[in-house]
């Protein structure tokens, strides 16, 4: 079951690669976090995008992914939630004061349970991961190999382990500079402020997209 070749594996890990280390709204959530409040916080923030991207992965295996490609109506309800969090998320770090800002202290429970599900949330509420995923794991089903819909969950799984390699020692390198932050009010002011607009930024983008 599930027989590849060499090739396959090749092409298919070299384009997991490439697609986790091109930036958009994920990195950025990832790091913007690790960076204002710590390690332990952009691990809270990678957990929750993670979560999100099982659960697309998920839903394309088992063809839900679907209705978003064919309804417009599913595609833009879907945009313009994700769209407004990201901008309500924006908002938040913009009228924080830098004092433990928008994000709480990393050694703060409630604070890495909060980034968690915010992470989730904007995995979740970013429609065009659902369609990413179902235009681009089929390309690696190969007819005879095993069942479609295992072909398709075990690509999309081997995306997020292939992301475990990647995003984590991101993550090591941007606490290094969390200390600086924490010591410095105005920088945390700043980057609050950077962060916030990211958001939103991002929030704007994602509403004008199209399928």
């Amino acid at each position: 079951m599930l027989d590849y070749s060499l090739a396959h594996w090749i092409g298919f890990l070299t384009t997991a690669v490439l697609l986790n280390i091109s930036p958009g709204p994920d990195m950025a959530f990832i790091l913007g976090h690790t960076i204002k409040s710590g390690t332990r916080a952009g691990f809270s923030a990678v957990f929750g995008i993670w979560t999100g991207a099982c659960i697309h992965v998920l839903l394309a295996a088992f063809g839900l992914s679907a209705i978003l490609a064919a309804s417009a109506i599913a595609f833009s309800t879907v945009k313009w939630v994700g769209a407004i969090y990201l901008v309500w998320l924006g908002i938040q770090a913009l009228r924080s004061k830098g004092e433990g800002g928008f994000v709480r202290a990393a050694g703060e429970t409630l604070g890495r349970r909060r980034i968690y599900r915010q992470g989730v949330l904007v995995s979740l509420l970013n429609p065009k991961v659902a369609i990413f995923f179902l235009a681009f794991l089929p390309q690696f089903v190969v007819e005879g190999a095993g069942p479609a819909w295992l072909q398709l969950a075990v690509h999309g799984g081997l995306i997020i382990v292939v992301a475990f390699f990647i995003e984590p020692p991101l993550i090591l390198a941007g606490g290094r500079l969390a200390d600086l932050f924490k010591r410095n009010a105005k920088i945390g002011l700043w980057l609050d402020r950077g962060l916030g607009a990211l958001f939103v930024a991002l929030g704007v983008r994602l509403a004008l997209t199209t399928r």
